[in-house]
């Protein structure tokens, strides 16, 4: 009986891997996980800074001489009442071990790598607090002196408190001053390189601060999905999880599986823990953000449903009125300016002063849009011949400096004078002032099942992405912004774009 040979991929330590032909494997051996000293060393660290801000408080309350107006609210303690250091070390070790156990209780010394200073002091605060006021039923109790000054608990509070969360945020600037310089990071494999995966890799990549190292991912397909994804190594399919780990090179396995995928988390979730390797597992609801779930109960059973978009009923008929009101309103100052603009098209270059074309609008009705040409007449025969210039990601065309662009189109796109005879689709219902930008019928022929979100509501004129970076954010960026619009629209929201897209126009920032 032939045995058959594994043959182990070989990890480049910095950033990437090969890739490993996928066979059948035996069980891997459990990898014990080596107990950090991290924990215990914060620990004792606390300890001594507890300790040192009781001794500040004591030396705050007993010792130094207020200067006015302090001296009225802290009053000098008389020599018959002085109380030495050495009488409250009872009460600092009792609060000592009382904020340690609470630390340890409350995760402080588990905190995920990526918690900010903000997170370490909730717990930090919140458990002084709650040990203080221990420590203040306790003296209470046992009455230990009549002249025990009360006030040294509330400068202990304040001490000590500062201390550790001026610890954490010396520890977290140095630590994250190391992984920017790809020292002490973790090792990420990536499972999965859909839409889902492929923000992971990005996010990881994009913010080395976070501590991550991306070894690479893996994946059943071969081919990239898009451009975005051939800077990342993929080491094999998904299958060979198992041999990715068993050379002990990986230090956290990210799940990134699209919900169709959901079925084999089990699988390689036993693959993990076996292999003694922590995981995270990246939830995907049909891949829409956490700003749709909406979370219920039935008698303690969790229910999670998905926001509905905000556009419909009512919000619609408002949007319909006010669209119609600023259309009115801006007759009288576009039309002329149009009309002088059609003229100077006309005049630039031979063609049509107007373009139209076919766009894609609400629930994947067809209309045509109508713009000033920026191009020149045969663009869209020239457009094959100009893919590999494209420097849009996703299903969107866009080249910075466009051949095909005239002078005067140039300037028209630089402000958007070119999107002028969009009122008239204002007018007729097709588009609104605000909304996602109509997208062309090849555009739409490439989205992925979730970008379809954004087809649910009127086209607009402006809209968040527009605001926000027009053309220098990604397309999967600019989705998430149309879906937020939908699911979260107000009468203020549109009125707020619409008002910070006069400073973008004016600049031109983004545009091309």
């Amino acid at each position: 009986m032939n045995r058959v040979v594994h043959k182990e991929p070989t990890v480049n330590k910095s950033t990437e891997a090969t890739t490993t032909p996928s066979v059948a494997h035996p069980p891997l051996p459990i990898r014990r996980r080596r107990i950090a000293p991290s924990g215990v060393l914060m620990a004792i660290v606390d300890t001594c800074l507890i300790l040192l801000g009781f001794a500040l408080a004591y030396w705050m309350r007993y010792v130094i001489d207020w200067p006015p107006p302090f001296d009225q609210l802290v009053r000098e303690v008389q020599a018959q009442n002085f109380v030495p250091l050495s009488a409250f070390a009872p009460f600092a070790i009792l609060l000592t071990a009382l904020l340690i156990v609470q630390f340890a209780m409350r995760g402080l010394y588990r905190m995920p790598r990526t918690a900010g200073v903000l997170d370490h002091a909730s717990i930090i605060v919140g458990s002084t607090t709650t040990g203080i006021a221990i420590l203040i039923v306790v003296v209470f109790l046992y009455k230990p002196s009549e002249f025990y000054s009360r006030l040294i608990f509330a400068f202990a509070l304040v001490s000590i408190s500062t201390l550790l969360v001026g610890g954490r945020a010396v520890l977290i600037g140095l630590r994250r001053w190391r992984w920017v310089r790809g020292i002490d990071r973790e090792r990420v494999l990536v499972v999965g390189n859909t839409g889902l995966g492929r923000e992971v890799m990005e996010s990881l990549v994009a913010q080395p601060d976070l501590g991550y190292a991306l070894v690479g991912f893996l994946d059943d397909r071969e081919t990239p999905l898009n451009r975005r994804t051939v800077h990342f190594r993929r080491l094999g399919p998904i299958s060979d999880l198992d041999v990715c780990l068993r050379g002990g090179d990986i230090d956290l396995v990210i799940l990134a599986l699209p919900f169709w995928e959901h079925h084999r988390l089990p699988e390689l979730v036993d693959i993990c823990r076996y292999a003694g390797v922590e995981f995270r597992v990246v939830p995907d609801l049909y891949q829409l953000s956490f700003d749709r779930i909406d979370i219920g109960n039935l008698s303690g059973i969790p229910l999670i449903g998905l926001k509905e978009v905000s556009l419909r009923g009512w919000n619609l008929v408002v949007k319909r009125t006010m669209d119609l009101a600023l259309t009115l309103l801006a007759l009288p100052i576009v039309f002329p300016l149009g009309v002088m603009l059609a003229i100077i098209v006309r005049l630039d270059s031979p063609g049509p002063a107007i373009f139209r074309q076919r766009r894609i609008g609400r629930d994947g009705r067809p209309f045509i849009c109508y713009k000033f040409r920026t191009m020149v007449v045969d663009a869209e025969e020239r457009k094959a011949e100009l893919a590999a210039l494209n420097e849009a990601d996703g299903p969107l065309f866009k080249i910075r400096n466009d051949p095909r662009m005239t002078r005067v189109g140039r300037f028209l796109r630089r402000y958007s004078l070119d999107e002028l005879p969009q009122l008239w689709n204002i007018l007729r219902g097709d588009m609104s002032w605000v909304g996602p930008r109509p997208a062309t019928p090849e555009e739409v022929a490439q989205y992925e099942d979730w970008h379809y979100r954004r087809l649910t509501v009127v086209p607009g004129l402006t809209g968040l992405s527009q605001v926000l970076g027009r053309s220098d954010i990604s397309f999967d960026e600019t989705v998430r912004l149309d879906i937020f619009y939908t699911e979260n629209w107000t009468p203020g929201m549109d009125l707020r774009i619409l008002l910070q897209t006069i400073p973008v126009v004016i600049s031109g920032r983004g545009a091309y």
